[in-house]
Protein backbone atom coordinates (compact mmCIF):
# COMPACT_ATOMS: atom_id res chain seq x y z
CA UNK A 1 0.00 0.00 0.00
CA UNK A 2 2.85 2.38 0.85
CA UNK A 3 4.52 1.62 -2.48
CA UNK A 4 1.29 2.40 -4.33
CA UNK A 5 0.83 5.66 -2.43
CA UNK A 6 4.44 6.63 -3.09
CA UNK A 7 4.03 5.86 -6.78
CA UNK A 8 0.87 7.95 -7.00
CA UNK A 9 2.56 10.85 -5.20
CA UNK A 10 5.52 10.65 -7.56
CA UNK A 11 3.15 10.58 -10.52
CA UNK A 12 1.33 13.67 -9.25
CA UNK A 13 4.60 15.55 -8.82
CA UNK A 14 5.69 14.47 -12.30
CA UNK A 15 2.44 15.63 -13.87
CA UNK A 16 2.64 18.87 -11.92
CA UNK A 17 6.11 19.42 -13.36
CA UNK A 18 4.89 18.83 -16.90
CA UNK A 19 1.98 21.21 -16.44
CA UNK A 20 3.65 23.79 -14.22
CA UNK A 21 2.45 27.33 -14.66
CA UNK A 22 4.28 30.55 -14.06
CA UNK A 23 3.43 32.39 -10.83
CA UNK A 24 0.75 35.09 -11.03
CA UNK A 25 0.58 38.50 -9.43
CA UNK A 26 -1.31 41.75 -9.85
CA UNK A 27 0.07 44.59 -11.97
CA UNK A 28 0.18 47.08 -9.11
CA UNK A 29 2.07 44.66 -6.86
CA UNK A 30 4.78 44.47 -9.53
CA UNK A 31 4.92 48.21 -10.20
CA UNK A 32 2.60 48.52 -13.20
CA UNK A 33 -0.72 50.29 -13.50
CA UNK A 34 -3.67 48.12 -14.57
CA UNK A 35 -5.05 51.07 -16.53
CA UNK A 36 -1.76 51.37 -18.43
CA UNK A 37 -2.08 47.75 -19.57
CA UNK A 38 -5.59 48.39 -20.89
CA UNK A 39 -4.35 51.48 -22.71
CA UNK A 40 -1.45 49.51 -24.16
CA UNK A 41 -3.70 46.79 -25.58
CA UNK A 42 -6.19 49.33 -26.89
CA UNK A 43 -3.39 51.17 -28.69
CA UNK A 44 -3.23 48.47 -31.37
CA UNK A 45 -5.30 49.59 -34.36
CA UNK A 46 -7.60 46.83 -35.56
CA UNK A 47 -7.06 47.72 -39.21
CA UNK A 48 -3.31 47.03 -38.80
CA UNK A 49 -3.10 44.40 -36.07
CA UNK A 50 -5.24 41.42 -35.16
CA UNK A 51 -4.08 40.38 -31.71
CA UNK A 52 -4.56 36.76 -30.67
CA UNK A 53 -2.89 36.74 -27.27
CA UNK A 54 -0.91 38.97 -24.92
CA UNK A 55 1.00 38.02 -21.78
CA UNK A 56 2.99 40.46 -19.64
CA UNK A 57 5.52 39.23 -17.06
CA UNK A 58 7.15 41.43 -14.43
CA UNK A 59 9.65 40.27 -11.82
CA UNK A 60 9.07 36.67 -12.90
CA UNK A 61 5.30 36.79 -12.46
CA UNK A 62 2.47 36.99 -14.96
CA UNK A 63 0.61 40.25 -14.31
CA UNK A 64 -1.72 40.26 -17.32
CA UNK A 65 -2.80 37.66 -19.86
CA UNK A 66 -5.52 37.58 -22.45
CA UNK A 67 -6.64 35.64 -25.51
CA UNK A 68 -8.96 36.90 -28.19
CA UNK A 69 -11.60 34.18 -28.55
CA UNK A 70 -11.62 31.84 -30.51
CA UNK A 71 -7.91 31.70 -29.55
CA UNK A 72 -7.29 30.38 -26.05
CA UNK A 73 -4.67 29.68 -23.40
CA UNK A 74 -4.70 25.94 -24.07
CA UNK A 75 -4.23 26.29 -27.83
CA UNK A 76 -0.98 26.21 -29.77
CA UNK A 77 -0.13 28.98 -32.20
CA UNK A 78 2.24 28.93 -35.19
CA UNK A 79 5.43 30.77 -34.30
CA UNK A 80 7.01 31.37 -37.69
CA UNK A 81 10.54 32.68 -36.98
CA UNK A 82 10.27 32.55 -33.20
CA UNK A 83 11.13 28.93 -34.09
CA UNK A 84 14.66 30.15 -34.80
CA UNK A 85 15.22 31.05 -31.16
CA UNK A 86 14.22 27.54 -30.05
CA UNK A 87 16.65 26.11 -32.64
CA UNK A 88 19.39 28.43 -31.37
CA UNK A 89 18.73 27.10 -27.87
CA UNK A 90 19.29 23.56 -29.12
CA UNK A 91 22.64 24.67 -30.55
CA UNK A 92 23.42 26.19 -27.15
CA UNK A 93 22.84 22.87 -25.41
CA UNK A 94 24.98 21.09 -28.00
CA UNK A 95 27.79 23.61 -27.41
CA UNK A 96 27.49 23.17 -23.64
CA UNK A 97 27.65 19.40 -24.11
CA UNK A 98 30.69 19.79 -26.40
CA UNK A 99 28.94 18.08 -29.28
CA UNK A 100 29.95 20.97 -31.51
CA UNK A 101 31.45 24.48 -31.49
CA UNK A 102 30.18 27.57 -33.27
CA UNK A 103 33.49 27.70 -35.13
CA UNK A 104 32.88 24.28 -36.73
CA UNK A 105 32.61 24.25 -40.50
CA UNK A 106 29.10 23.52 -41.74
CA UNK A 107 30.24 21.27 -44.59
CA UNK A 108 32.06 19.00 -42.09
CA UNK A 109 28.68 17.67 -40.91
CA UNK A 110 27.57 16.78 -44.44
CA UNK A 111 30.20 14.57 -46.11
CA UNK A 112 27.50 13.31 -48.48
CA UNK A 113 27.73 16.66 -50.28
CA UNK A 114 31.48 16.57 -50.90
CA UNK A 115 30.75 17.14 -54.60
CA UNK A 116 29.68 20.67 -53.62
CA UNK A 117 32.49 21.33 -51.15
CA UNK A 118 34.64 23.25 -53.61
CA UNK A 119 31.96 25.83 -54.43
CA UNK A 120 32.97 29.39 -53.46
CA UNK A 121 33.08 29.99 -49.70
CA UNK A 122 31.57 26.60 -48.75
CA UNK A 123 34.74 25.60 -46.91
CA UNK A 124 34.65 28.87 -44.93
CA UNK A 125 31.06 28.69 -43.70
CA UNK A 126 30.72 28.11 -39.93
CA UNK A 127 27.88 27.42 -37.55
CA UNK A 128 28.31 30.96 -36.23
CA UNK A 129 27.65 32.31 -39.73
CA UNK A 130 24.35 30.40 -39.74
CA UNK A 131 23.45 31.69 -36.28
CA UNK A 132 24.17 35.31 -37.21
CA UNK A 133 22.48 35.27 -40.65
CA UNK A 134 25.81 36.07 -42.30
CA UNK A 135 26.01 33.13 -44.71
CA UNK A 136 26.98 35.40 -47.60
CA UNK A 137 24.00 34.85 -49.88
CA UNK A 138 23.36 37.86 -52.11
CA UNK A 139 19.59 37.32 -52.03
CA UNK A 140 17.08 35.20 -50.14
CA UNK A 141 17.39 31.55 -51.13
CA UNK A 142 14.24 30.28 -49.40
CA UNK A 143 12.34 29.43 -52.58
CA UNK A 144 15.25 27.45 -53.97
CA UNK A 145 16.11 25.62 -50.76
CA UNK A 146 12.60 24.86 -49.51
CA UNK A 147 11.48 23.93 -53.00
CA UNK A 148 14.21 21.28 -53.14
CA UNK A 149 13.50 17.63 -52.45
CA UNK A 150 16.48 17.62 -50.06
CA UNK A 151 16.84 20.98 -48.32
CA UNK A 152 20.45 20.53 -47.19
CA UNK A 153 21.59 19.86 -50.73
CA UNK A 154 19.55 22.83 -51.95
CA UNK A 155 21.33 24.99 -49.36
CA UNK A 156 24.81 24.00 -50.53
CA UNK A 157 23.80 24.45 -54.15
CA UNK A 158 22.69 28.06 -53.53
CA UNK A 159 25.54 30.39 -54.54
CA UNK A 160 27.43 32.19 -51.76
CA UNK A 161 28.57 35.52 -53.14
CA UNK A 162 30.25 37.14 -50.13
CA UNK A 163 32.70 36.08 -47.47
CA UNK A 164 30.68 34.36 -44.70
CA UNK A 165 30.54 36.28 -41.46
CA UNK A 166 30.74 39.74 -43.04
CA UNK A 167 27.23 40.68 -44.23
CA UNK A 168 23.81 40.21 -42.65
CA UNK A 169 20.98 38.84 -44.80
CA UNK A 170 17.94 37.28 -43.19
CA UNK A 171 18.34 33.58 -43.85
CA UNK A 172 15.70 31.01 -42.92
CA UNK A 173 17.47 28.23 -44.89
CA UNK A 174 20.49 28.83 -42.66
CA UNK A 175 18.29 28.26 -39.62
CA UNK A 176 17.16 24.97 -41.13
CA UNK A 177 20.79 23.93 -41.45
CA UNK A 178 21.23 24.47 -37.70
CA UNK A 179 18.39 22.02 -37.15
CA UNK A 180 19.94 19.56 -39.59
CA UNK A 181 23.28 19.81 -37.74
CA UNK A 182 21.59 19.02 -34.41
CA UNK A 183 20.09 15.92 -36.01
CA UNK A 184 23.48 14.97 -37.44
CA UNK A 185 25.33 15.17 -34.11
CA UNK A 186 22.62 13.79 -31.83
CA UNK A 187 20.54 11.48 -34.03
CA UNK A 188 17.47 13.36 -32.77
CA UNK A 189 15.18 16.04 -34.11
CA UNK A 190 15.58 19.43 -32.47
CA UNK A 191 12.26 18.89 -30.72
CA UNK A 192 13.28 15.50 -29.32
CA UNK A 193 16.69 16.85 -28.33
CA UNK A 194 15.09 19.77 -26.47
CA UNK A 195 12.51 17.65 -24.66
CA UNK A 196 14.58 16.48 -21.66
CA UNK A 197 16.87 19.52 -21.67
CA UNK A 198 14.32 22.33 -21.96
CA UNK A 199 10.69 21.31 -22.37
CA UNK A 200 10.52 19.05 -19.33
CA UNK A 201 12.37 21.42 -16.94
CA UNK A 202 10.10 24.28 -18.08
CA UNK A 203 6.91 22.19 -17.94
CA UNK A 204 6.23 22.53 -21.68
CA UNK A 205 4.04 19.86 -23.27
CA UNK A 206 1.96 19.44 -26.40
CA UNK A 207 4.23 21.37 -28.76
CA UNK A 208 4.95 20.27 -32.32
CA UNK A 209 7.21 21.21 -35.23
CA UNK A 210 6.95 20.88 -38.98
CA UNK A 211 9.48 18.49 -40.51
CA UNK A 212 10.75 18.07 -44.04
CA UNK A 213 10.43 14.82 -45.95
CA UNK A 214 13.62 13.51 -44.29
CA UNK A 215 12.11 14.04 -40.83
CA UNK A 216 14.29 17.04 -39.89
CA UNK A 217 12.50 19.85 -38.07
CA UNK A 218 12.20 22.97 -40.23
CA UNK A 219 14.38 24.92 -37.76
CA UNK A 220 13.59 28.44 -38.89
CA UNK A 221 9.81 28.07 -38.95
CA UNK A 222 7.05 25.62 -38.11
CA UNK A 223 7.16 25.42 -34.31
CA UNK A 224 3.78 25.61 -32.54
CA UNK A 225 3.42 26.25 -28.83
CA UNK A 226 1.22 28.03 -26.31
CA UNK A 227 1.56 31.63 -25.17
CA UNK A 228 2.81 30.60 -21.75
CA UNK A 229 5.44 28.34 -23.35
CA UNK A 230 6.78 31.42 -25.13
CA UNK A 231 6.89 33.24 -21.79
CA UNK A 232 8.87 30.39 -20.24
CA UNK A 233 11.52 30.58 -22.94
CA UNK A 234 11.63 34.35 -22.42
CA UNK A 235 12.16 33.92 -18.69
CA UNK A 236 14.97 31.42 -19.27
CA UNK A 237 16.83 33.96 -21.40
CA UNK A 238 15.96 37.00 -19.28
CA UNK A 239 17.33 35.23 -16.20
CA UNK A 240 20.60 34.11 -17.83
CA UNK A 241 19.59 30.50 -18.41
CA UNK A 242 17.85 29.93 -15.09
CA UNK A 243 14.26 28.78 -14.66
CA UNK A 244 12.72 28.50 -11.20
CA UNK A 245 16.17 29.04 -9.76
CA UNK A 246 17.73 26.12 -11.65
CA UNK A 247 20.42 26.64 -14.29
CA UNK A 248 18.80 25.03 -17.34
CA UNK A 249 20.97 26.61 -20.05
CA UNK A 250 24.46 28.02 -19.54
CA UNK A 251 24.76 31.72 -18.77
CA UNK A 252 27.63 31.95 -21.23
CA UNK A 253 25.40 30.81 -24.08
CA UNK A 254 22.60 33.20 -23.15
CA UNK A 255 25.00 36.13 -23.04
CA UNK A 256 26.51 35.21 -26.39
CA UNK A 257 23.19 34.45 -28.11
CA UNK A 258 21.48 37.68 -27.04
CA UNK A 259 24.34 40.12 -27.56
CA UNK A 260 25.03 41.99 -30.78
CA UNK A 261 27.07 39.73 -33.03
CA UNK A 262 26.51 41.57 -36.31
CA UNK A 263 24.86 44.76 -37.55
CA UNK A 264 22.03 44.41 -40.02
CA UNK A 265 23.15 47.51 -41.92
CA UNK A 266 26.46 49.03 -40.96
CA UNK A 267 25.73 52.04 -43.18
CA UNK A 268 22.48 52.97 -41.42
CA UNK A 269 22.39 56.47 -39.96
CA UNK A 270 21.76 57.12 -36.30
CA UNK A 271 18.37 58.59 -37.18
CA UNK A 272 17.46 55.33 -38.92
CA UNK A 273 18.67 53.27 -35.96
CA UNK A 274 16.73 55.38 -33.49
CA UNK A 275 13.43 54.54 -35.17
CA UNK A 276 13.97 50.88 -36.07
CA UNK A 277 14.05 47.67 -34.06
CA UNK A 278 15.56 45.93 -37.09
CA UNK A 279 18.82 47.92 -36.99
CA UNK A 280 19.93 47.31 -33.40
CA UNK A 281 22.11 44.29 -34.10
CA UNK A 282 21.54 40.56 -34.31
CA UNK A 283 22.70 37.74 -32.06
CA UNK A 284 22.30 34.00 -32.44
CA UNK A 285 18.76 33.88 -33.88
CA UNK A 286 17.70 36.65 -31.50
CA UNK A 287 17.16 40.31 -32.42
CA UNK A 288 18.45 43.21 -30.41
CA UNK A 289 15.84 45.95 -29.75
CA UNK A 290 15.85 49.56 -28.76
CA UNK A 291 15.86 50.28 -24.99
CA UNK A 292 18.50 47.55 -24.46
CA UNK A 293 15.90 44.84 -24.99
CA UNK A 294 16.10 41.75 -27.17
CA UNK A 295 13.50 39.52 -28.73
CA UNK A 296 12.47 36.35 -30.50
CA UNK A 297 10.47 37.46 -33.52
CA UNK A 298 8.13 35.70 -35.94
CA UNK A 299 6.33 36.80 -39.10
CA UNK A 300 2.95 38.50 -38.74
CA UNK A 301 3.53 39.53 -35.15
CA UNK A 302 4.76 36.67 -32.93
CA UNK A 303 7.03 38.09 -30.22
CA UNK A 304 8.89 37.34 -27.04
CA UNK A 305 10.26 40.75 -26.02
CA UNK A 306 12.69 40.56 -23.09
CA UNK A 307 13.56 43.78 -21.25
CA UNK A 308 16.38 43.28 -18.72
CA UNK A 309 16.36 46.85 -17.40
CA UNK A 310 12.65 46.60 -16.59
CA UNK A 311 12.79 42.93 -15.52
CA UNK A 312 9.87 42.36 -17.86
CA UNK A 313 8.71 40.22 -20.78
CA UNK A 314 5.95 40.87 -23.29
CA UNK A 315 4.60 37.96 -25.32
CA UNK A 316 2.32 38.56 -28.30
CA UNK A 317 0.73 36.29 -30.89
CA UNK A 318 -1.14 37.95 -33.72
CA UNK A 319 -1.63 38.54 -37.40
CA UNK A 320 -0.07 41.92 -37.96
CA UNK A 321 0.78 43.74 -41.17
CA UNK A 322 2.93 46.41 -39.49
CA UNK A 323 5.65 44.82 -37.40
CA UNK A 324 7.52 47.95 -36.39
CA UNK A 325 4.26 49.43 -35.16
CA UNK A 326 3.76 46.32 -33.00
CA UNK A 327 6.95 47.16 -31.13
CA UNK A 328 6.30 50.90 -31.13
CA UNK A 329 3.16 50.25 -29.09
CA UNK A 330 5.26 48.49 -26.43
CA UNK A 331 7.81 51.29 -26.22
CA UNK A 332 5.24 54.08 -26.38
CA UNK A 333 2.45 52.73 -24.19
CA UNK A 334 3.85 50.02 -21.92
CA UNK A 335 7.51 50.72 -21.29
CA UNK A 336 6.80 53.98 -19.38
CA UNK A 337 4.39 52.10 -17.10
CA UNK A 338 7.12 49.94 -15.52
CA UNK A 339 7.82 51.59 -12.16
CA UNK A 340 10.76 50.75 -9.91
CA UNK A 341 8.62 50.09 -6.83
CA UNK A 342 5.22 48.47 -6.22
CA UNK A 343 2.18 50.69 -6.62
CA UNK A 344 -0.54 51.09 -4.06
CA UNK A 345 -3.14 48.31 -4.32
CA UNK A 346 -6.02 49.28 -6.62
CA UNK A 347 -8.69 46.56 -6.47
CA UNK A 348 -11.06 48.55 -8.68
CA UNK A 349 -8.50 48.96 -11.48
CA UNK A 350 -7.42 45.33 -11.16
CA UNK A 351 -11.04 44.16 -11.45
CA UNK A 352 -11.52 46.38 -14.49
CA UNK A 353 -8.43 44.87 -16.14
CA UNK A 354 -9.52 41.34 -15.32
CA UNK A 355 -12.92 41.90 -16.88
CA UNK A 356 -11.38 43.63 -19.90
CA UNK A 357 -9.06 40.68 -20.52
CA UNK A 358 -11.84 38.12 -20.07
CA UNK A 359 -13.98 39.76 -22.76
CA UNK A 360 -11.38 39.88 -25.54
CA UNK A 361 -12.75 38.30 -28.70
CA UNK A 362 -12.78 38.30 -32.49
CA UNK A 363 -16.21 38.28 -34.08
CA UNK A 364 -17.27 36.21 -37.05
CA UNK A 365 -18.27 38.46 -39.97
CA UNK A 366 -21.99 39.16 -39.71
CA UNK A 367 -24.78 40.42 -41.94
CA UNK A 368 -28.46 41.12 -41.51
CA UNK A 369 -29.20 39.73 -45.00
CA UNK A 370 -30.97 36.39 -44.76
CA UNK A 371 -32.16 35.79 -48.33
CA UNK A 372 -29.81 33.91 -50.62
CA UNK A 373 -29.08 32.87 -54.17
CA UNK A 374 -29.88 29.17 -53.93
CA UNK A 375 -28.05 28.46 -57.20
CA UNK A 376 -24.82 28.74 -55.21
CA UNK A 377 -25.88 25.86 -52.98
CA UNK A 378 -25.78 22.09 -53.30
CA UNK A 379 -23.76 21.86 -56.50
CA UNK A 380 -20.04 21.34 -57.05
CA UNK A 381 -18.16 24.00 -59.00
CA UNK A 382 -15.01 22.83 -60.80
CA UNK A 383 -12.16 25.32 -60.52
CA UNK A 384 -9.39 26.10 -62.98
CA UNK A 385 -5.80 25.34 -61.95
CA UNK A 386 -4.85 27.46 -58.93
CA UNK A 387 -2.03 27.83 -56.40
CA UNK A 388 -4.08 26.15 -53.66
CA UNK A 389 -4.64 22.90 -55.58
CA UNK A 390 -8.38 23.23 -55.06
CA UNK A 391 -10.17 21.20 -57.75
CA UNK A 392 -13.73 22.10 -56.77
CA UNK A 393 -15.91 23.80 -54.17
CA UNK A 394 -19.38 22.84 -52.98
CA UNK A 395 -21.56 24.61 -50.43
CA UNK A 396 -24.19 22.25 -49.06
CA UNK A 397 -27.24 22.75 -46.85
CA UNK A 398 -29.89 25.40 -46.50
CA UNK A 399 -30.72 28.53 -44.53
CA UNK A 400 -28.39 28.81 -41.52
CA UNK A 401 -26.90 25.33 -41.79
CA UNK A 402 -24.25 25.24 -44.49
CA UNK A 403 -20.98 23.41 -45.00
CA UNK A 404 -18.12 23.95 -47.44
CA UNK A 405 -16.56 20.96 -49.18
CA UNK A 406 -13.19 21.53 -50.82
CA UNK A 407 -12.00 18.80 -53.15
CA UNK A 408 -8.28 19.02 -53.79
CA UNK A 409 -6.44 17.92 -56.92
CA UNK A 410 -5.48 14.65 -55.19
CA UNK A 411 -9.26 13.91 -55.10
CA UNK A 412 -9.54 14.22 -51.31
CA UNK A 413 -12.68 15.86 -49.93
CA UNK A 414 -12.51 18.22 -46.96
CA UNK A 415 -15.85 19.24 -45.46
CA UNK A 416 -15.98 22.23 -43.13
CA UNK A 417 -19.18 23.08 -41.20
CA UNK A 418 -20.01 26.79 -41.18
CA UNK A 419 -21.76 28.95 -38.61
CA UNK A 420 -24.15 31.67 -39.79
CA UNK A 421 -22.90 34.99 -38.38
CA UNK A 422 -20.95 32.97 -35.81
CA UNK A 423 -18.05 30.53 -35.65
CA UNK A 424 -18.56 26.80 -36.04
CA UNK A 425 -15.66 24.85 -34.55
CA UNK A 426 -14.27 21.80 -36.31
CA UNK A 427 -11.08 20.09 -37.41
CA UNK A 428 -9.61 19.27 -40.81
CA UNK A 429 -6.58 17.62 -42.34
CA UNK A 430 -6.51 20.24 -45.12
CA UNK A 431 -3.27 22.18 -44.82
CA UNK A 432 -4.19 25.82 -44.30
CA UNK A 433 -2.80 29.20 -45.33
CA UNK A 434 0.84 29.78 -44.45
CA UNK A 435 4.00 31.06 -46.12
CA UNK A 436 5.48 27.57 -46.50
CA UNK A 437 2.38 25.78 -47.76
CA UNK A 438 4.06 24.83 -51.05
CA UNK A 439 7.23 23.47 -49.46
CA UNK A 440 7.75 19.68 -49.27
CA UNK A 441 6.91 19.32 -45.59
CA UNK A 442 5.25 16.50 -43.66
CA UNK A 443 2.23 18.65 -42.87
CA UNK A 444 0.18 15.55 -42.08
CA UNK A 445 2.11 15.29 -38.81
CA UNK A 446 0.53 18.59 -37.70
CA UNK A 447 -3.05 17.59 -38.49
CA UNK A 448 -5.83 17.74 -37.56
CA UNK A 449 -5.98 21.53 -37.75
CA UNK A 450 -8.47 23.38 -35.57
CA UNK A 451 -10.90 25.67 -37.41
CA UNK A 452 -13.39 28.40 -36.59
CA UNK A 453 -15.52 28.90 -39.72
CA UNK A 454 -18.51 31.03 -40.64
CA UNK A 455 -20.58 32.34 -43.51
CA UNK A 456 -22.68 35.35 -44.28
CA UNK A 457 -24.55 36.86 -47.22
CA UNK A 458 -23.06 40.25 -48.09
CA UNK A 459 -25.94 40.76 -50.50
CA UNK A 460 -28.68 38.39 -51.71
CA UNK A 461 -26.42 37.03 -54.47
CA UNK A 462 -23.05 36.98 -52.70
CA UNK A 463 -21.89 34.38 -50.19
CA UNK A 464 -18.81 35.04 -48.07
CA UNK A 465 -17.14 32.20 -46.17
CA UNK A 466 -14.36 32.66 -43.61
CA UNK A 467 -12.21 29.68 -42.62
CA UNK A 468 -9.96 30.64 -39.72
CA UNK A 469 -7.13 28.28 -38.75
CA UNK A 470 -7.01 29.00 -35.04
CA UNK A 471 -3.64 27.40 -34.31
CA UNK A 472 -2.11 29.77 -36.86
CA UNK A 473 -2.31 33.51 -37.48
CA UNK A 474 -4.26 33.11 -40.73
CA UNK A 475 -7.59 32.57 -42.43
CA UNK A 476 -9.08 32.20 -45.90
CA UNK A 477 -11.98 34.33 -47.13
CA UNK A 478 -14.02 32.86 -49.99
CA UNK A 479 -16.46 35.16 -51.80
CA UNK A 480 -18.84 33.47 -54.26
CA UNK A 481 -21.55 34.82 -56.55
CA UNK A 482 -23.26 33.82 -59.79
CA UNK A 483 -22.65 35.81 -62.94
CA UNK A 484 -24.09 34.85 -66.33
CA UNK A 485 -24.66 31.33 -65.11
CA UNK A 486 -21.08 30.93 -63.87
CA UNK A 487 -19.84 30.89 -60.31
CA UNK A 488 -17.28 33.64 -59.72
CA UNK A 489 -14.89 33.06 -56.82
CA UNK A 490 -12.59 35.48 -55.08
CA UNK A 491 -10.21 33.87 -52.59
CA UNK A 492 -8.13 36.00 -50.23
CA UNK A 493 -5.50 34.83 -47.76
CA UNK A 494 -5.59 37.12 -44.74
CA UNK A 495 -1.88 37.91 -44.69
CA UNK A 496 -1.97 39.00 -48.35
CA UNK A 497 -5.18 41.07 -48.51
CA UNK A 498 -4.20 42.66 -51.83
CA UNK A 499 -3.47 39.32 -53.51
CA UNK A 500 -6.96 38.25 -54.64
CA UNK A 501 -7.34 34.97 -56.50
CA UNK A 502 -10.17 35.73 -58.91
CA UNK A 503 -11.43 32.70 -60.90
CA UNK A 504 -14.53 31.56 -62.74
CA UNK A 505 -15.74 28.03 -62.13
CA UNK A 506 -15.54 25.78 -65.17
Amino acid sequence: MKKTASFLLLLLFTLAGFCQQLPRSTPEAEGVSSDAIINFINSYRKDKHELHSVMIIRHGKVIAEGWWSPYSATMKHSMYSVSKSWTSTAIGFAVDEKKLAVTDKVISFFPEYKDLADKPYIQDLTIKDLLTMSVGHEKDQSLKVFGSAVWARGFFEAPIAKQPGTTFLYNTPGSYMLSAIITKVTGLSVMDYLKPRLFEPLGITGVDWESNMQGVNAGGVGFRDKTEDMAKLGMTYLYKGKFNGKQVLSEAWVNEATSKQILQNAAATQVQRDSSDWLQGYGYQFWRCRHNAFRADGAFGQYIVMMPEQDAIVVITSESLDLQDDLNMIWRNLLPAFEAAPLAPNPQAEAKLKQFLSLLHLDAPVSAIKSSDKTLLNQAFALPANEFNFASLKVSGKKKKLSLTITTTDKKEHTIPLGFNRFNFSETDLNGPNLFRKAPVQFNLMAPYKLASSFRWTDPQTLEITVRYIESPHRWIFTMHMENGKMKLKLVTSYMPDNVIDVTAQ
